[in-house]
């Protein structure tokens, strides 16, 4: 923990106050929920927030779904996750045939009644498990990792996503980054992005460090966008180069300090490459 440590503190100390303090700032990532709309939730069990017009579309469209005094209640009658995911993924596959859910992935997200720790208690069974792209439909909460890769001067490697990309196209990134499939551990996933999106394939998993969980809020033009960011800092020789493997970046910045932070300043990162990088430095400054 020592050597991650110096990684991290010489990034912070090439920052100037004013600099440190904006970063700082970046923990604060939970936007309040809009006015109007409704929370919903299935079997008694709270489940996210739709807008007014997804609402209608759920209890149209979604058996057993109302609303009752500004309430949106999903009684499914279901006991097992199995029954509950293959209702809600009907209702979903008929969103995205309607236009009204763009960025079908055919990958399935994993949905748990709890908020998870660093780490993450995922071996729990989940509620329930859906298409990827109806998480932010519905106001899900999701899962991804999210890897920083430092070298020893402080200088952080920084991959610009695909203008391809469903969300946030042409934005910096983090080195590696993506959401935690139903099935697969955190730190599989890690592991698997940074092969795929860097082209950096680690013989020794244990050099990723857990850097804490941040949780992401705001609103998207796809719906209500909630999130827990799982941050991992990898430390990187300077003769390891990440090159992309999986075509979802399009090139990769090796940035000093003071142009990441400028950078994220002037709106040229994803708003999660941000928060997860506060939270990346403030985990390594107050591990023991």
């Amino acid at each position: 923990m020592h050597q991650a440590l110096n990684f991290g503190q010489a990034f912070w100390s090439r920052l100037d106050v004013s600099q440190q303090a904006w970063l700082a700032e970046q923990l604060k990532a939970q936007q309040a929920l809009p006015s109007g709309g409704f929370r919903w939730s299935c079997d008694g069990v709270e489940m996210g927030w739709v807008s007014p017009e997804r609402a209608q579309e759920m209890v149209a469209l979604l058996p057993g779904c109302t609303l009752v005094q500004g309430r949106l209640l999903w009684q499914t009658a279901a006991d097992q996750a199995l029954q509950r995911s293959r209702t809600l993924q009907v209702f979903l596959e008929q969103q995205a045939a309607q236009g009204r859910l763009i960025g079908w992935r055919g990958e399935f997200f994993a949905w748990w009644a709890d908020t998870p720790a660093w780490p993450p208690a995922l071996d729990v069974p989940p509620f329930l498990c859906v298409e990827r792209a109806g998480f932010r439909h519905l106001g899900l909460m999701s899962h991804a990792v999210h890897i920083h890769g430092f070298l020893p001067q402080g200088d952080l490697w920084c991959g610009r996503r695909a203008d391809h990309k469903a969300t946030d196209p042409g934005l910096l990134d983090n080195l590696a980054a993506g959401g935690l499939t139903a099935g697969e551990s955190p730190l599989a996933t890690a592991v698997r992005e940074l092969a795929e999106e860097s082209g950096l394939h680690l013989s020794d998993p244990a050099r990723l460090q857990g850097s804490g969980v941040i949780r992401t809020q705001r609103l998207e033009p796809q719906g209500w966008h909630d999130e827990q960011l799982l941050v991992y800092t990898l430390h990187l020789s300077e003769q390891e180069t990440p090159i992309n493997a999986d075509g979802e970046v399009q090139e990769f910045l090796c940035l000093s300090p003071g142009e990441v932070v400028s950078r994220m300043q002037s709106g040229h990162f994803t708003a999660d490459a941000c928060a997860s990088l506060a939270q990346s430095l403030m985990g390594l400054m107050t591990s023991p």
